[in-house]
């Protein structure tokens, strides 16, 4: 029986290395974005990785993914959403063994005078309350039926931006949101039938090695591993 994977987030470059390693071990797998609908998306570039392309002889450009996906709707900060998404994974899949979902949040740089309204809501609930609901769906699916992994996958890398650009306000924000659940889980973990896992990586450029590393994980699923956070990065691996 071949694995049920998803993997949720927005479009980045991790989320594409990530697509990349699960086209190698399954035919089809599921992948929800979130979507962009902040006022001027252009400005909203990913935070974490964007569409330059991955680092390493085996991107996602040279093994295109797109055969693989199997595209599901999600309206990020809605719980109904939240609980359509995860049956309609079990229903493409027939069943979703591993669910990774992997935080990118976008860069806005703008001062806090000029930003929007609407985005700060949008950045609250696409980006902060969404995971909140997914991960409470996908948990109650996985306790119910005694296994399954939970993933959770961000970057610890700098915002980036030139001499002068206005701070990013938005972005950091929401990833300390993410690692501080992430974190919660993980300490939540024992006892539950399940697998949790945290993946954080280090370096810049190496998210195919990073996507290479969070499979190698997942296709052990020690349970001993139960609740621990990984760190990737050149000069060593962490726990």
């Amino acid at each position: 029986m071949t694995r049920g994977i998803l993997i949720a987030g927005n479009e980045s470059t991790l989320s594409q290395a990530l697509e990349a390693e699960a086209a190698k071990r399954v035919e089809h797998f599921a992948i929800a974005l979130i979507p962009n609908r902040f006022s001027d998306p252009a400005r909203a570039s990913p935070f974490r990785g964007g569409a330059e392309g991955l680092s390493g002889t085996d991107s996602a450009a040279e093994k295109p993914a797109d055969a693989a996906r199997i595209p599901l709707q999600w309206n990020p900060g809605s719980p109904i959403s939240a609980r359509t998404l995860a049956l309609a994974s079990e229903n493409r899949l027939e069943h979703t063994d591993e669910a990774i979902l992997v935080c990118t949040p976008p860069s806005i740089r703008r001062s806090a005078a000029e930003l929007p309204r609407g985005d700060i809501e949008i950045l609250v609930n696409d980006h902060i309350k969404a995971w909140f609901f997914l991960a409470k769906e996908l948990a109650a699916l996985f306790r119910a039926r005694r296994s399954g992994i939970l993933a959770l996958v961000y970057s610890e890398l700098g915002s980036g931006g030139g001499k002068g650009d206005a701070a990013d306000l938005l972005g950091p924000s929401a990833l300390a949101s993410f690692r501080a659940f992430t974190r919660s889980l993980l300490a939540s973990a024992s006892g539950e039938p399940y697998l949790t896992l945290g993946f954080s990586g280090q370096d810049a450029g190496d998210e195919a090695g990073f996507a290479s590393f969070v499979f190698k994980i997942l296709d052990e699923g020690n349970g001993r591993n139960n609740g621990r956070l990984y760190k990737y990065g050149r000069l060593g691996l962490f726990r």
